[in-house]
This record gives C-alpha cells, sequence and structure tokens, in this order.
C-alpha cells in the first residue's frame, strides 16, 4: 500500500495459496487499503514454479483487481510476478 505521493505505507498479505493456485478475490485485495485509506497499490505474487510468466488467470485477476482499485479510488499502479531468476510487471507488459 502507498501513500499519495506513492512511498510505501506498509505491506499486506492478502492471500496465501498453494503450490499450484491462490485465490484473490477483489474485496479481499482491497479491504486493508480501503481501511488504511491508500493512495494506491501495487500487488506482488511469486511462481512456485520459478517461472515468473503470468498465466492467464493471472491476466485475468490483473484486470479485475485494476477495475475494482478504479471504483474505490485507490489505483493499481502494477502487479508484479517474482520468479527464481527475476520478474514480470504485468504494466510493463501492457496489461494496465
Amino acid at each position: 500500500m502507498l501513500d499519495a505521493k506513492h512511498k510505501l505505507i506498509r505491506e499486506y498479505r492478502v492471500s496465501e495459496g498453494t503450490l499450484t493456485n491462490s485465490l484473490i478475490h477483489p474485496r479481499e485485495a482491497f479491504r486493508q487499503a480501503v481501511k488504511d485509506a491508500a493512495g494506491a497499490v501495487i500487488f506482488v505474487h511469486n511462481h512456485p514454479s520459478g517461472d515468473p510468466t503470468p498465466s492467464s488467470d493471472d491476466i485475468d485477476v490483473t484486470r479485475r483487481l485494476k477495475q475494482a482499485g478504479d471504483l474505490v479510488g485507490i489505483p493499481m499502479l502494477d502487479r508484479v510476478i517474482i520468479g527464481n531468476d527475476g520478474y514480470v510487471s504485468l504494466k510493463e507488459r501492457g496489461f494496465l
């Protein structure tokens, strides 16, 4: 969660997944950001496989999270996937 100048307010764990799946819903993803009156958010998650390539589910969830953030007035600046040898920014890939 970030403030109005995009400085870190704090980190918050939304969900912890299994080996191949993680459930995330915009309601839970933005709950704490709304409580803390965040100015913006960046979502980060890892792929246990080590390959940070976004799945079709990653892309779908990213679009839903962006829509929810737009609706509540807390912009999602990026969604980053961490892998063994790097990361993928969904913003850089054009999904935001």
